[in-house]
């Protein structure tokens, strides 16, 4: 039996429902980005959205088409942080009583900010299925209406919302890339594009480590992702469902993923470049373009759709991005053990521009032959061509080099 697919008209009538309620978000253009497409692109920023992310669109649509019986009867979500806040503020906006499972995992900014919003919060298991688990029970045990982060037609219907915005900030589009987890955004992105302008084309893109279109695109339905491991939360949803699917199988024109390499890289670029502040699964988008500038037909529109990062982790994500940047550099060398040595590396490191972070001594390693010592040396570098500088100049000085 086919899945009826959101309409355009569909996406309109929320984009009515939701004025004066969301922001509609900027376009920033991305100078450096479009020094590698060869054209322009544009970044969709829901990351500056009410909530700090698309979430609250499809949210509202959701809560605001419920008859006021059901909303008296209070709502209920499971969420690891962006619905849960989408949730928790449209509920608090149109009156209803909302109760959300979290898992014990989630990061705490966004249990907080969910609090605030005014919502119970329930934590609840280590990943996302328990929660979903617990929050369908409540519902079926209190009578509160179950709100599905991406499986209803007025959820999607809702982030459909930032594909009108895109085509009428950016007329002239030819590329829309889009993050997918489930695929809410991604299906009602497509279903107002598509209808709208079908030469534009459509990119969903998912994190390798939790990617679940690709197998169910080629199985021809959803199937269920053994296991997932990124930093990219946001979008780690191990199946879609009957109705994302649907979307994605007839609307969207490809599916890419992105390595967590990808992903931190993109967050860096983000933060450097273009001053946002980002998490891992809202930079999807760009990280794709950073990974193959030359795949997209210009102009490009990148949706960056959240920007709800734990502090941690976004310190350990810029690390992780400064290193596969080429900016962060491990070497090991030997060096004869007499005083000095040590000194006379650090001098070479310093004349070539070379900032040590960390350095280590080791004499006991059974590597090393008798009156040698190993050095193990992090610095920091300005991209890969100076890291390529500072090892031929510490092996021109006569140290056996390895990079790490």
């Amino acid at each position: 039996m086919s899945v009826p697919l959101v309409s355009g008209a569909e996406v309109e009538a929320a984009a009515e429902l939701l004025d004066g309620v969301v922001r509609r978000t900027p376009l920033e253009f991305s100078g450096a980005l479009a020094d590698r497409v060869g054209g322009p692109v544009w970044l969709k920023c829901e990351n500056l959205q009410r909530t700090g992310s698309f979430k609250i669109r499809g949210a509202y649509t959701r809560i605001a088409r419920l008859t006021e019986e059901e909303r008296a009867r209070g709502v209920v979500a499971a969420s690891a942080g962006n619905h849960a806040q989408g949730v928790a503020l449209a509920a608090r906006l149109l009156g209803a009583r909302a109760t959300v499972y979290m898992p014990e995992t989630a990061p705490l900014p966004k249990v907080a900010a969910t609090e605030a919003y005014g919502a119970q919060i329930e934590m609840f298991g280590q990943s996302l299925a328990e929660p979903l688990l617990a929050a369908a029970e409540h519902a079926e045990r209190t009578g509160a209406v179950f709100i599905h982060p991406f499986d209803h037609a007025d959820v999607i219907a809702g982030q459909g919302t930032v594909g009108l915005e895109v085509l009428e900030q950016c007329p002239e589009v030819a590329t829309v890339l889009v993050c997918a987890g489930g695929g809410g955004l991604v299906s009602g992105v497509a279903a107002v594009v598509k209808e709208r302008r079908p030469d534009v084309r459509v990119v969903a893109v998912q994190a390798e480590e939790a990617a679940a279109f690709p197998g169910s695109l080629a199985a021809g339905r959803p199937v269920a992702l053994p296991s997932m491991s990124t930093m990219a939360d946001g979008i780690a949803v191990p199946k879609p469902t009957d109705l994302t699917f649907a979307h994605v199988q007839g609307l969207v024109d490809e599916v890419r993923t992105v390595s967590e390499e990808d992903l931190s890289r993109a967050l860096l670029f983000c933060l450097e470049r273009a001053k946002l502040v980002v998490e891992p699964a809202g930079v999807a988008a760009v990280a794709a373009v950073l990974a193959d500038p030359t795949a997209f037909r210009a102009p490009v529109v990148a949706v960056v759709s959240g920007g709800n990062i734990d502090p941690v982790l976004l310190l350990k994500v810029v690390q992780h991005g400064m290193a596969a940047a080429g900016r962060y550099l491990s070497l090991r060398l030997r060096v004869p053990d007499r005083p000095g040595s040590l000194a006379a590396v650090l001098a070479e490191l310093a004349a070539v521009g070379a900032n040590v972070l960390e350095v280590e001594h080791e004499r006991t390693t059974t590597r090393l032959g008798i009156g040698e010592v190993e050095i193990f040396v992090v610095v920091e570098t300005r991209g890969p061509v100076h890291a390529g500088e500072v090892i031929g100049a510490l092996r021109s000085a006569g140290y056996a080099v390895t990079p790490e």
